[in-house]
């Protein structure tokens, strides 16, 4: 099955996960600057990943435009982000902004990524310090509010390839 993986990253994390899904479907890969210069009519399956940011996936409109014109057509969608996959608001995250996906039979995924500081633009690092900020001087922190502000206080990478592999299944099912 010809396939394209399209990704938008800001700090590795997606792009890394479009890699792997290339590597092991042979697919083409390109970051979403190049794939909006591109025809992806040709391809049978396409693959697109973001990153979670303010309670939506980056960059969704760009898929979600262009999924009338790919009718009929395997379509796959996948999110990155610094929680954990048994993080029980992931779900609760994917559920809420991929409604409109899922009715197109878009299959959604999510791959934990991290977060990395030191490659972040200043104004999402500025924002991310504030927010762990905010949570550390919060009254009456929940144990989840406390736990979100240890782990988001500093760069971490919790990608691994093994949450490509349900990918890798969905696009060789027929």
């Amino acid at each position: 099955m010809k396939t394209v993986v399209v990704y938008n990253s800001q700090t590795g994390f997606t792009r890394r996960y479009a890699r792997w899904i290339a590597e092991g479907t042979q697919a083409d890969c390109l970051p979403l600057s190049e794939a909006k210069k591109k025809d992806l009519s040709g391809y049978e399956a396409i693959v697109f990943g973001g990153w979670a940011c303010a309670g939506q996936i980056s960059r969704i409109g760009w898929f979600k435009k262009n999924m009338p014109a790919w009718k009929g057509k395997k379509l796959i969608v996948y999110c990155t982000g610094g929680s954990p996959a048994e993080n029980p608001a992931v779900q609760d995250f994917l559920d809420q902004c991929t409604r409109e996906l899922e009715a197109g039979h878009v299959q959604v995924f999510y791959c934990p990524g991290g977060f990395n500081y030191e490659k972040m633009p200043v104004p999402s690092r500025v924002m991310m310090k504030l927010f762990v900020k905010s949570l550390e001087k919060k009254k009456n922190r929940t144990e989840e509010e406390k736990y979100m502000a240890e782990m988001i206080a500093s760069s971490y990478d919790i990608t691994d390839r093994k949450y490509v592999k349900p990918i890798l299944e969905a696009l060789t099912d027929q």
